[in-house]
């Protein structure tokens, strides 16, 4: 295989001043499957876009972002140096050539090796650093700008190993001060086992701590194998088309099909590689993870650095592939799995904790609709009788095993709850979307047909455009509330977005949903366990009035933001995510028009929450965890972090319980008393019938065009 002069004179240049790891080579079978993921991608992605020299510098920008993530093994040298090839990746891929993504992984590998040599040199020192300066520290470096040379590298690496000192060392010392003032919990007076165990590495001198993380970070690139490098090289090539189009060696396609066929049981979680940690994306209903109620437990966005087994030692995880990280997550049913973890409202990664998990199977009554009746008093004295059903999943009948009539389904279950409303006589109904990631697209369809007669949502593909019609009959005819959050994606999205193009329902949550209108499948590249597979976007979901879901998500009509919608969390939040397009929008007709109410509704709906003590301690939150997330340095001045230190961790604390809640409020689910948005939800359900003039004004629910003709001419 040919390797191009630029890289071999790049590489000779830092050898002299790196320590050079032993480099890792293609297999023989590389080049055919490089050539087969470019020709599939460019054949089958929605996009219908040949891989060529745009989408190359696409995919040099990704796989030089995901090698170098936080921006400190690359200099501004060595880019213009690789500027030659941006272009070339598609000419030398389609050659069978893999040279550019070893031999720029060999390049990060020998840099890392440079970083932790100076790293060791540093800590050798008596007292490396002066806590007394007004400095500052870029810790969001995503974006940051690369060290312009060598120098400036080192500056960096030095100011990097000061914040990372300096963070350990006011750690240590906020954890002894609340150890001292720690008054024993009612759990805990209870003699309850603790639901985790003090970290044992800060237990080490500030100097051990930093010095073991850069020899796990030294080893996980050591272990680099040639398999893995050949997973991020094509994945960067792969995510040139969009975030959710990927390339799966054998070994992730192997790890995919056991999740899919559910052949070992695990925690129930959808984990993703993130700068070099798994970041916990999604939890799945009914799962173990989902159904721990602990105040110390794992949460969406806290970062797993450590994996081990029963009472075995933590092995360390950090920059390995996820592949392997997955495969220790996994186990027998019944097993206990223990997980080292950064919590999601720790930005500054010093904190820790240990999560021990019992695997087993994802239990379907967990992941089932839930309802029930509420009472709202109103100031007059009048009653309202509200129904409540809360949906977090859109589960389908190969769910429950076996399918067929008998099967469990989301739309059979949420329909015998409305049977009883309306036997019941409600006047109105709350569904609650809120944390729903999706599922089966026939459930989204059959949900909508209750509530309105009429198409759901259109599909477009590379060729054509379908529109979707809702499967079953109109079973509620009162008004309706929506919840949603950042959190509700896919399904969610679709039934979301067609209720509120009918008018049929107010929508009301986060500033928007997640953003995911895209529709992904598995292809084949031959035989899987020596090719592996990609997952290629191929369509895209859009509303009934045209515009996509991907990237905007659903916009409420009334916004009541919770402490997701200040998280860096959504499909906007993804590099190279596909934008938002509109369509001719589909043949249909609204039920009703919100319009008229929603500024009646907002107004009344602000004066209630600024008056709720419950909401306003919220909406503080929301807005610290929103100014905090802006921020991209921090001090390292000794006595203004320490301050900064203790506010974030009081912020902590209250973000940790705004996250999840108390584990009696997680138990029995959202109320009136725990949710202040649920509780104002009902009040703007109440509001609604008021302004249409009372409980007995009928709604309309036929949205299908075709049939409100057939009725005008009498057919």
């Amino acid at each position: 295989m040919m390797r191009f002069t630029f890289l071999l004179s790049l590489l000779l240049t830092v050898s002299a001043a790196y320590a050079k790891p032993k480099a890792v080579e293609p297999e023989p079978v590389y080049p055919e499957i490089a050539r087969r993921v470019v020709t599939q991608l460019g054949a089958t992605h929605l996009s219908g876009e040949r891989f060529d020299d745009r989408l190359s510098a696409v995919a040099w920008t990704n796989l030089v972002d995901a090698l170098d993530f936080d921006r400190t093994l690359l200099t501004q040298e060595d880019l213009r140096r690789l500027e030659a090839q941006r272009g070339r990746i598609d000419d030398m891929l389609a050659e069978g050539d893999l040279s550019f993504g070893y031999d720029l992984m060999q390049l990060v590998r020998e840099r890392l090796e440079a970083r932790c040599d100076y790293a060791e040199e540093v800590l050798k020192e008596p007292n490396p650093f002066d806590f007394s300066k007004d400095e500052q520290f870029v810790w969001k470096r995503r974006k940051a700008e690369r060290p312009a040379n060598a120098e400036e590298q080192r500056a960096l690496w030095r100011a990097a190993l000061k914040n990372e000192w300096l963070a350990l060392l006011l750690t240590k010392e906020l954890d002894a001060e609340e150890a001292k003032d720690a008054k024993p919990s009612e759990e805990e007076e209870k003699d309850e086992e603790p639901a985790y165990d003090e970290d044992e590495d800060l237990k080490l001198p500030v100097p051990e701590i930093i010095a073991k993380r850069y020899r796990t970070l030294r080893d996980a690139y050591r272990e680099m194998d040639s398999e893995t490098v050949l997973q991020r090289y094509l994945s960067a090539v792969a995510n040139a088309y969009d975030p959710h189009t990927d390339y799966m060696s054998p070994m992730n396609f192997e790890d995919f099909n056991m999740e899919m066929n559910l052949t070992l049981c695990g925690i129930g979680a959808t984990l993703r590689y993130d700068d070099g940690l798994v970041r916990v994306a999604e939890l799945m209903p009914g799962a173990p993870a989902a159904r721990d109620t602990r105040e110390i437990r794992l949460r969406e966005g806290d970062r797993i650095i450590g994996v081990g087994q029963g009472d075995g030692p933590i092995e360390d995880i950090r920059h390995k592939p996820l592949s392997r990280t997955v495969r220790k997550i996994r186990g027998p049913k019944g097993s206990k799995v223990v997980l080292k973890v950064i919590p999601v409202s720790d930005k500054s990664g010093t904190r820790t904790k240990l999560v021990d998990l019992v695997r087993d199977e994802i239990k379907l009554e967990e992941q089932a609709v839930t309802g029930r009746v509420d009472r709202l008093t109103l100031p007059g004295g009048d009653e309202r009788r509200f129904g409540y059903v809360r949906i977090p999943t859109f589960y389908a009948g190969a769910v429950g095993g076996q399918g067929g009539a008998d099967a469990r389904s989301m739309t059979r279950d949420l329909l015998r709850y409305i049977q009883s409303f309306n036997a019941d006589h409600v006047d109105g109904l709350v569904v609650d979307l809120r944390n729903n990631g999706g599922g089966s697209l026939l459930e989204a369809l059959a949900m909508n047909a209750l509530f309105v007669n009429g198409p759901v949502v259109q599909v477009r593909d590379a060729r054509t455009v379908q529109v979707l019609p809702g499967q079953g009959r109109v079973a509620f005819r009162k008004p309706m509330v929506v919840l949603v959050n950042r959190n509700s994606a896919s399904a969610s999205e679709i039934v979301a977005s067609a209720l509120q193009d009918y008018g049929r329902a107010i929508i009301i949550g986060d500033s928007k949903t997640h953003g995911k209108g895209t529709v992904q499948s598995v292809q084949g590249l031959g035989d899987n366990t020596v090719y592996g597979a990609n997952r290629i976007t191929t369509a895209c979901f859009y509303r009934l009035n045209g515009g996509t879901t991907q990237l905007r998500g659903v916009v409420p009509d009334l916004v009541i933001p919770s402490i997701y919608d200040a998280l860096e969390l959504g499909e906007d939040q993804l590099p190279g995510a596909l934008p938002y397009t509109e369509i001719k929008p589909a043949y249909y007709a609204k039920t009703s028009d919100l319009a008229p109410f929603l500024p009646r509704l907002r107004a009344n709906s602000e004066r209630r929450l600024a008056k709720d003590p419950q909401y306003v301690a919220a909406k503080q939150l929301v807005d610290h965890v929103r100014k905090a997330n802006a921020e991209k340095t921090v001090p390292l001045r000794l006595d203004t972090r320490r301050e900064r230190m203790r506010a974030e961790r009081a912020m902590q604390k209250l973000q940790d319980e705004a996250l999840s809640g108390p584990a009696k409020a997680k138990k029995q689910g959202p109320t009136v008393e725990n949710d202040p948005v649920l509780r104002e939800a009902f009040n703007v359900l109440a509001d609604y019938i008021e302004l249409r003039g009372g409980p007995d004004e009928p709604i309309n629910t036929e949205g299908n065009l075709g049939n409100r003709l057939f009725n005008i001419f009498g057919l």
